[in-house]
């Protein structure tokens, strides 16, 4: 086979589209379509299978009737434990994300500074934040998929709060350390209400991080986001 991983991938799909089946009926063109390949190359895809032993497959009309043999369900089961495993190995290690130093648009210093964040930063992270974010373009489509994968990891939550004026949103912190260890005490931040997406990321740290570690626009940082252990302040939200 070209590709056996491909192949594999194919047979999940099949079996996504007969919701678990593993007899369906199905059309080249419908498969192409599932899997983003052409008609041609998702009937290839057909014929190795069945070569493979991973299907048998009769033609029924304009389709064909496709049962997934107990091998080709078992060839699905061993790539879902071993991407299981990989993710897993990944959560526990933690989460690198690689970024370019650039200017926020200001909010950081505003919100770093409300007495309703402050007394919830320091009793939850043990320190108050430095009076405004470190912003971080995220550098490679490794650290986005990272970025992605922060949203499952156990988060520091401080909770949003309402004064005179108007209410605000909670704030999830996951700890975080700096450059390898230069900073070893900063949280990455998620904002309930932003107007960054996943590409950007935003560090607070007890001290200003541009001065402490010697860093301007432009500059590539590397945060390393740790997999650390739920406490009661831990909360998966």
């Amino acid at each position: 086979m070209h590709s056996k991983t491909q192949y594999v991938i194919t047979l999940a799909h099949l079996l996504k589209f007969g919701k678990g089946r593993a007899s369906i009926e199905i059309t080249t063109t419908e498969l192409g379509s599932i899997i983003d390949r052409s008609q041609q190359s998702a009937s290839k895809y057909l014929v190795e299978l069945e070569k493979a032993g991973l299907l048998e497959r009769t033609k029924a009309g304009q389709k064909f009737r496709i049962i997934i043999t107990d091998r080709g369900i078992d060839e699905v089961l061993n790539l879902h434990e071993t991407l299981k495993s990989s993710v897993e190995i990944l959560e526990r290690s933690g989460l690198q994300l690689d970024g370019k130093v650039v200017s926020g648009m200001g909010e950081g210093a505003y919100y770093m500074s409300l007495d309703g964040y402050r007394r919830q930063f320091n009793e939850k992270l043990g320190y108050e934040p430095y009076a405004g974010t470190l912003n971080l373009k995220l550098l490679n489509q490794s650290s986005m998929r990272m970025r992605s994968m922060m949203d499952n990891y156990p988060s520091i939550f401080v909770r949003g709060f309402a004064d005179s004026s108007r209410s605000y949103g909670w704030v999830k912190c996951y700890p975080a350390i700096v450059n390898d260890g230069a900073l070893d005490k900063a949280a990455v931040i998620v904002l309930e209400r932003t107007h960054y997406d996943n590409s950007m990321v935003e560090v607070i740290a007890p001290v200003c991080i541009k001065d402490s570690l010697g860093i301007k626009n432009g500059d590539s940082v590397k945060v390393f986001v740790t997999k650390a252990a739920k406490t009661p302040q831990f909360e998966n939200t």
